[in-house]
């Protein structure tokens, strides 16, 4: 059955469609940010955790059987932890994206599919969000030392075409791969939010996304 069958026949004007949109947009970046920007977010969710990329993954075992294994786990730690840091910064953008909604793009996202919300809010907020989580993950990565060999291989890797080059420095990749849980984390939450609106226990999400 179509999410709104159309907005005459739902009765649903365009602010309705509008506070509606909003509030899905902000009850799913908020929760989104709740469950990552924390201690394990990333590091105890499989779905979200950053593991090493490619190649380096194999390399990685072989230096877990020479015995090096703890300082590849040190590395993949700083990596989740650096992204459990970073994801809070995200709170505010997102906050002031909802408030800038306009209602042409709330009714174009009401009309969408099922990730229309979480797609809108990517395109609005990923090139800025990942300028603000760079630095917040360069400095966590960077008291590790193995995160400069990781550059260093990485870039040879790279070369060879055994590693993409957008996984070639660490801090680039881990910024890019928090950012993917992140929307992954919001997707989650407006799929739930459509498929259930009674849930949420919010009248306008109700209006707006249920059947």
């Amino acid at each position: 059955m179509p999410l709104l069958p159309g907005l005459a026949q739902a009765a649903l004007n365009e602010v309705d469609a509008a506070a509606g949109v909003r509030a899905a947009l902000e009850r799913g970046a908020l929760a989104a940010v709740g469950l990552l920007g924390r201690t394990d977010g990333f590091l105890g969710n499989p779905r979200v955790r950053i593991p090493l990329p490619g190649q380096l993954e194999d390399a990685a075992k072989l230096m877990r059987r020479l015995g090096q294994g703890k300082k590849v786990d040190e590395l993949v730690t700083a990596m989740n932890r650096a992204a459990e840091a970073a994801v809070p910064m995200a709170k505010p953008l997102f906050v002031s994206t909802v408030k800038a909604m306009s209602v042409e793009d709330a009714l174009q996202v009401v009309r969408g599919g099922s990730t229309s919300v979480t797609d809108f809010f990517a395109n609005k907020t990923r090139s800025p969000l990942a300028t603000k989580f760079l630095p917040i993950v360069t400095q966590a990565t960077e008291k590790v030392s193995l995160a400069a060999r990781y550059n260093a291989v990485a870039g040879r890797a790279a070369g060879l075409g055994l590693v993409k080059g957008e996984d070639a420095n660490v801090q680039q990749y881990v910024t890019r791969k928090a950012l993917d849980g992140l929307f992954l984390m919001i997707g989650d939450e407006e799929k739930m939010i459509r498929a259930d609106p009674v849930r949420t226990g919010s009248a306008i999400l109700k209006k707006v996304f249920g059947r």
